[in-house]
């Protein structure tokens, strides 16, 4: 049963280009599946999450990680009385924006394009390739997505300030998303602190007493399972535990949001808008344990020494392709030579890389860059 307070199709606000009714799916409905044609969807399959694949194929990558944090995101949905359609268009088109190489990746086009005066962002990168570059409709540019799920590209993750972003002030930076929109950033860290942690262990990276050290929340979940489990391998075991993680970040979203609407007295998505925070949100006795949980993975994983070789060659690839087409435009694509009469070439330069897929940039570095 869909809640008083969930988002409602047919009072969307609509498309920035107005379409007839499809005669059997409807407007979120219709904004997932375009999500899901897309090429920036389709080149996520190339792009990292944590991992390349010299440690493995299996290892997640920005595809099957946004697969996950749909189906977190439906599950949860389901639960709250929130309009599912939507909050799995939102989920699928989390990560479009992300360049390739990870977070090492954005970190180097952001720094590239502060020298010119500009910055990187993956939110508002997402915003641009489903308004502009995605190109499969004769009508218009883009996806022509409905405006709920253009705001919540925007507004899922972070609280933009309209006076510096005065770009954005039709998406109404001054109240909170619908809590379709606000579940996403939740889920997208459920899933990944999980899967982090699983994938940090297949690559050796991670061992299982470190983690249970470093997280409370895994130690009493591991030391459950062993008890109820003792003679199982420990990869199972610590399957299990993980699976134990994973369940109590889900269960205690799920309630402690709840019971904050409730809390809240909210009626209406209006209601949700106007309410001075956000209201999903762990409870602050699972907070703490993810906070711990997320401290680890940034300390032993993600600033790991293993990675830093790959971190730093990632970042000198994404530098020097855009110092060359800075200094040699001629080399971009025609597609993007024109764009540059009418952008910054920054940005031009910017929108290249970041739609590129780690495959991709390496063949571009070998071609413009390779000694």
């Amino acid at each position: 049963m869909v809640a008083d307070y969930a988002v409602r199709v047919e009072q969307s606000r609509g498309r920035r280009y107005p379409e007839p009714p499809h005669p059997y799916r409807d407007d979120f409905q219709r904004d997932r599946d375009r999500v899901v044609h897309a090429r920036a969807f389709r080149r996520l399959e190339a792009k990292t999450q944590v991992f390349t694949r010299r440690y493995s194929d299996h290892f997640r990558n920005r595809l099957t990680h946004t697969i996950e944090v749909a189906q977190i995101s439906r599950t949860i949905a389901a639960q709250l009385g929130l309009n599912s359609d939507l909050v799995e268009a939102l989920a699928l088109v989390h990560d479009v924006g992300h360049p390739p190489f990870g977070h090492a990746g954005e970190k180097a086009l952001d720094a590239a394009m502060q020298q010119h005066g500009f910055s990187f962002d993956h939110n508002l990168h997402a915003l641009r390739i489903a308004e502009d570059f995605e190109l499969r409709y004769a009508s218009f540019r883009g996806l022509n997505l409905t405006f709920e799920v253009r705001e919540g590209i925007i507004k899922h993750s972070h609280d933009y300030d309209a006076r510096e972003h005065p770009e954005l002030a039709e998406y109404l930076l001054d109240l909170r998303p619908p809590l379709e929109a606000q579940l996403i950033d939740l889920t997208d860290e459920i899933a990944y602190n999980t899967a982090d942690l699983d994938d940090g262990c297949e690559a050796h990276l991670l061992s299982v007493e470190q983690i249970a050290e470093g997280s409370a929340l895994f130690e009493r979940s591991y030391r459950e399972v062993r008890e109820l489990y003792p003679g199982a391998a420990e990869k199972l075991q610590f399957n299990e535990a993980l699976k134990r993680v994973f369940d109590r970040l889900v269960t205690d979203l799920i309630a402690n949001t709840r019971a904050r609407v409730a809390a809240a007295g909210v009626r209406s998505v209006e209601d949700i808008r106007r309410h001075p925070g956000r209201l999903a949100l762990f409870s602050p006795e699972v907070e703490k344990e993810r906070r711990q949980l997320k401290d680890f993975l940034y300390e032993n994983l993600y600033y790991s020494p293993a990675l830093e070789g790959e971190k730093e060659d990632a970042e000198r690839i994404v530098s020097e392709l855009f110092a060359h087409w800075m200094e040699e435009p001629d080399d971009l694509p025609r597609s993007y030579r024109e764009k540059s009469a009418q952008e910054p070439l920054p940005r031009v330069v910017c929108d290249y890389i970041a739609g590129m897929t780690d495959p991709f940039i390496f063949q571009q570095y070998e071609k413009y860059c390779g000694n």
